[in-house]
């Protein structure tokens, strides 16, 4: 197991110490930025890789823009090219911002961070298509320009070019921070999508997938029944009882049939999916109580399929702060001890961006990022494009 801080808050520096030791890093120093599905804010996150296990050193949350998350959250197949991207640029700009503030706050120059690696903010998703493809937001040529450091953006194309679902892409960051283990354990990031990684004792044979939907249908219901963008700890599910049939119908998608390697997001699991799940008759909050049991059981049914030697899930992403979530996952996973990643050394809310500030060190040594008993591509690939920094 790793050890790093924990931390809670939006912004942290370790240590006076930490900060010498950025300064001596400097090729080994990497910035990761992310913005999930559930689009509230850009997490930073400033990256140690001078030694084998990474080091977080710093990090910064910065809140979304209400108008720019508006018009993210409403981008869809009909949206139009002019918009796309006005979005891209001006996302660009907000990622290089978030970069720049966690440089000043933790005392570091562009010239001591190797490169960023930027994921930007996913508009499509396509994985199955007859030509699959996705597309990320958040322009890294303007990233490059402001900071002045190389950018690693653009992840998931590769993969997918090499046969993949470009999804996920953490578990390979999850095996190099969590690989120290003993004992068969998986980890589950819950976003808007839940996402698992299945860690053998021995971590060889790494698994996996997208379990389906996390907080996005939450979130969205959240949102129609004017309760704000998220339900903060599952309190307004805690407050209604699960419906059983309810339940098994929306269990009933084909989605949580489909074997892996799979991959999903918001094209799939939104609005509509939610209109045609003939929720009517059904209280806004037992709804919700559902659709919570829906995310939970949907996971614990996965990692009994792909992982049932698990002896332990470590929760990163938002679904970690819902109480609620967390008290559904232990009861669908008695045999498991369910716990935070704060517990073996990152806290949930950083552990996306520290895997792309990790995905780009790969991509600029010219390893692979993907795992193919992942996503299904053919081969082990780099990820990214590279758009070098430099002021002149």
């Amino acid at each position: 197991m790793v050890s790093a801080p924990l931390w809670q808050g939006a912004y942290h520096v370790s240590s006076t110490a930490d900060r010498e030791d950025t300064r001596r890093m400097g090729q080994y120093t990497y910035i990761g930025l992310m913005t999930g599905t559930s689009m509230d804010a850009i997490d930073a996150a400033l990256l140690d890789l001078s030694d084998a296990a990474p080091r977080l050193v710093a990090t910064h949350g910065t809140p979304l823009p209400d108008a720019l998350r508006r018009q993210l959250l409403a981008v869809g197949a009909g949206t139009g090219l002019t918009e796309l991207l006005e979005l891209d640029a001006r996302l660009g700009e907000a990622l290089a911002n978030a970069a720049i503030e966690l440089m000043n706050r933790a005392g570091v120059t562009s010239n001591q961070v190797r490169a960023i690696g930027s994921h930007g903010q996913t508009l499509w998703h396509a994985p199955d298509a007859e030509h699959r493809t996705t597309l990320q937001a958040g322009d890294p040529n303007r990233i490059a320009e402001r900071t002045g450091i190389t950018v690693v953006a653009d992840f998931r194309r590769r993969d997918m070019a090499a046969g993949g679902q470009g999804a996920p892409l953490a578990p390979a960051f999850h095996r190099a921070f969590f690989g120290s283990i003993t004992e068969p354990r998986a980890v589950v990031n819950i976003g808007g999508i839940a996402n698992v990684t299945c860690l053998p004792a021995d971590t060889t044979g790494v698994t996996g997938f997208d379990t389906g939907p996390g907080n996005v249908l939450l979130d969205t219901w959240c949102r129609q029944h004017d309760r704000g963008n998220y339900d903060a700890d599952g309190a307004w599910a805690a407050q209604a009882r699960t419906d059983p049939q309810l339940l098994a119908r929306l269990r009933d998608d084909q989605y949580f049939r489909r074997p892996p390697p799979k991959s999903t997001g918001r094209e799939y699991f939104n609005a509509q999916w939610l209109a045609t799940a003939k929720l009517e008759g059904h209280s806004p909050a037992t709804v919700q109580a559902t659709l919570a049991e829906l995310t939970a059981g949907t996971i614990a049914d996965s990692l009994r399929s792909a992982m049932p030697s698990a002896k332990r899930l470590l929760v990163c992403g938002g679904g970690a702060r819902n109480g609620d979530l967390m008290r559904r996952l232990a009861r669908n996973l008695p045999e498991m001890v369910t716990e935070s990643t704060a517990d073996h050394g990152i806290s949930p809310d950083w552990v996306e961006a520290a895997g792309f500030a990790w995905l780009a060190h790969a991509t600029l040594d010219g390893r692979p990022g993907n795992i193919p008993a992942v996503t299904g591509a053919h081969r082990p690939v780099p990820l990214g494009g590279i758009y070098p920094g430099g002021t002149s």
